[in-house]
């Protein structure tokens, strides 16, 4: 049973734990994941672990899915430059579809300037980011914030997903 797709957007240095448990846990609820990348070359996690690249994320619109999951680690910082990553973003978020963030995959947010006004949490190392850009920091382990479902680190992922599930519901 497809419940619909949701898709990944990922590069070199993605939190591989964030990717990796949050996708089997929405595989496992019946979605369809992508894991959608700059270019189709395979991605090697922050922790090692490889990655095929389902997708083109310049491929992806965001009529065609359900939601987005932006995992942390180093992948963000890469991904947020890409204009077609930001505007995906910001059109899944503008549709009112689900958005996982966790971790630094804040910084895709930010860049997609859609945090402003709204509670958010991640890693510290992004705190003052999300500050600057006008969202409400909490330092709370998972929760929702309207069609945004917030995570802070990897030691959250299981709140995380609940908070997803629950959201994607």
């Amino acid at each position: 049973m497809n419940k619909g797709t949701i898709v990944f957007p990922i590069a070199d240095g993605v939190e591989d734990l964030e990717y990796y448990v949050s996708r089997m846990r929405l595989e496992e609820e019946g979605f369809k994941v992508l894991a959608a990348g700059i270019t189709k070359d395979n991605i090697i996690g922050k922790n090692g672990l490889v990655i095929t690249v389902d997708a083109l994320l310049s491929d992806i619109k965001a009529d065609e899915v359900v939601g987005l999951v932006l995992a942390g680690g180093w992948a963000p910082d890469k991904l947020r430059r890409y204009k077609y990553v930001n505007d995906l973003i910001k059109s899944v978020n503008d549709q009112g579809k689900i958005i996982g963030i966790i971790c630094h995959g804040g910084s895709m947010a930010i860049s997609a300037n859609i945090v402003k006004g709204k509670r958010s949490t991640g890693s510290l190392g992004i705190k003052d980011d999300l500050v600057n850009a006008g969202a409400i920091w909490v330092d709370e382990s998972a929760f929702t914030e309207g069609n945004l479902v917030w995570g802070r680190v990897v030691a959250d992922i299981p709140n995380f997903c609940r908070e997803l599930v629950t959201a994607l519901k």
